[in-house]
């Protein structure tokens, strides 16, 4: 890297924890993972942090190790996330940034997933994102100012067998999150998607990515979050170099489909490793028979 490069980088990176400096952020999901790595990297960067998250004991153990506030979340009851805000706007402060994180991807053939499982992963990650952003939403424009951050995925962008409710509700949240900051911009509140590549977290676990289905590293995202918090765009990837996905709705599904089978995306999220995923699943609550 040049010296005129490396300037370039750290200017960027002061202008970004400029803009997240002093400012509130909550976060759900954020016991561990991309949730956990998030709340550093505003730490680091002079903001203040609350988590919540659907465990009360990792979130309690989470919110100790980075001496922030921690409390019990469900995402899916809109009285748990009306508690959830209430609390941290009494012991941190009005809320800046709300980063809807929280979620889970179930896999495998969608004929063996039961209707509980469908249920709570739609609940979770789509409409858990709706509810948040209400209630965040109806606090800020009521402040006149404010911010949303969805984390969407590309997988709502790049259709994969073996991810099919969870490719429906990640899409579901990157259209929301256009339409309402264009609904909400006039009052002052904008609404952002972060859409990740496949992140180094338990979600992956037991599938055998390639040198097309890349796995990047929680701080990847996490640095995308805080630029997105810093500069209010309304959409990034992360990491960067994945802005063509956007392209992919609009090309033809012959070809998406050839790409797919290229790159072997038809077939990874069908056939994971079902033992190495077993606590995971456990977690998430999906059950069904091993490929």
């Amino acid at each position: 890297m040049s010296i005129l490069d490396r300037f370039s980088s750290e200017h960027r990176l002061a202008q970004t924890r400029a803009g997240v400096s002093g400012k509130v952020v909550a976060i759900t999901g954020g016991a561990r993972g991309i949730g956990f790595e998030i709340a550093e990297q505003v730490l680091a960067a002079g903001g203040r942090v609350a988590l919540g998250d659907i465990d009360g004991d990792a979130v309690g153990k989470a919110a100790a190790d980075l001496g922030v506030e921690g409390a019990e979340l469900d995402v899916t009851d809109a009285a748990s996330f009306e508690r959830f805000l209430d609390v941290v706007e009494e012991r941190v402060g009005p809320i800046d940034v709300l980063v809807n994180n929280a979620g889970i991807m179930p896999v495998g053939s969608f004929l063996d997933y039961d209707e509980a499982l469908i249920r709570s992963t739609i609940e979770i990650d789509f409409l858990g994102v709706i509810l948040g952003t209400r209630a965040a939403a109806r606090r800020m424009v009521t402040r006149g100012g404010g911010q949303v951050v969805n984390i969407a995925s590309v997988a709502g962008r790049l259709a994969a067998p073996g991810l099919s409710v969870y490719n429906g509700a990640k899409s579901g949240v990157i259209e929301f999150s256009e339409t309402l900051d264009f609904e909400l911009a006039p009052h002052g509140v904008s609404v952002s998607a972060v859409l990740p590549s496949f992140t180094k977290t338990g979600l992956v676990t037991g599938l055998k990515t390639n040198a097309f289905v890349k796995t990047v590293d929680t701080d990847v995202v996490g640095r995308e979050v805080l630029t997105t918090i810093a500069t209010r765009r309304t959409r990034a990837m992360a990491p960067a170099s994945l802005r063509w996905v956007d392209m992919m709705p609009m090309t033809p599904i012959g070809l998406k489909r050839r790409l797919a089978k290229f790159a072997k995306t038809d077939t990874i999220f069908l056939h994971a490793d079902q033992s190495a995923r077993a606590d995971y699943s456990k977690r998430i609550g999906q059950v069904g028979r091993s490929d």
